[in-house]
């Protein structure tokens, strides 16, 4: 796997020099030889334009903004939206973490971390650069139309890329569960991939609408979300989604949950 890496041109953004020293070392040992380092975000912004690399890993806390602006600021470049992010920071309050989430950033590492986790990081972003020829059963991947339900444009950016990768390019997008339902009130679709936060009509209230009252009410529902609230999640789970998982997450979980869902269905 080192091999794949070789071709990697990574992005360190990161103002500790320390830090910076630790991680390179790392990425070395990776096999990693195109790495370049920036102390701040302009600077990042600027290499960025300058040379785009295949992925920015950044702290979270920099001189002149914080990875939040960061990834915001390239989400609304043309040339950048669709460059992955990843944000290592020692940071757990969900308050600060939650914007990242919902920018589609594709990992969140945890400082310290480990050679094995940066290596887990790096080959989610290999695959999500190339992808595999892995198909998804049951079902062609060109037949199935998915409809994208997410208020944030850059996570639906993320969403839509990833399913291209997988072949799926028939996708519908919409801003929230309300949007969502005009789609579906003419437009058979085979998945659905929705958000739990949202304003208008949340996850929650979508899933429970389109399993009592759609004439689609048997569409799989997968639900991406970053809230950490157990109860709410159960109740989620009680009113039909086929399955739950995390914001942020990688290709291949995206493929594995997917896949599965279908056999199911």
């Amino acid at each position: 796997m080192r091999d794949n890496f070789v071709d990697l041109h990574i992005l360190l953004v990161e103002p500790s020099s320390t830090q910076a020293q630790i991680a390179e070392r790392m990425l070395r040992s990776l096999g990693v030889k195109k790495l370049d380092c920036c102390a701040s975000g302009q600077d990042a912004l600027d290499e960025m334009h300058k040379a785009r690399p295949d992925t920015v890993i950044s702290s979270l806390y920099l001189p002149d903004m914080d990875g939040t602006e960061l990834v915001f600021t390239m989400r609304e470049s043309n040339d950048l939206q669709d460059l992955p992010f990843v944000l290592i920071s020692s940071e757990t309050r969900p308050k600060a973490l939650e914007p990242i989430r919902q920018s589609g950033a594709c990992y969140i590492v945890a400082k310290p971390f480990t050679e094995k986790q940066l290596q887990h990081t790096l080959s989610e972003i290999y695959e999500l650069l190339n992808p595999s020829d892995e198909e998804i059963d049951v079902v062609l991947a060109e037949e199935l139309r998915v409809l994208v339900v997410d208020d944030s444009y850059a996570s639906r950016r993320y969403l839509c890329r990833m399913l291209n990768d997988l072949g799926i390019e028939n996708v519908l997008e919409a801003d929230n569960g309300k949007e969502a339902l005009v789609h579906m009130a003419d437009t058979i679709v085979d998945l659905v991939l929705t958000d739990y936060n949202m304003p208008e009509m949340d996850g929650m209230e979508l899933t429970q609408y389109i399993r009592t009252q759609s004439w689609q009410s048997s569409v799989p529902i997968l639900m991406i979300t970053s809230e950490g609230n157990q109860k709410r999640l159960a109740a989620v789970e009680k009113a039909g989604i086929s399955a739950l998982f995390d914001k942020p997450f990688g290709v291949r979980d995206m493929r594995h949950i997917i896949s599965q869902t279908l056999k199911a269905g």
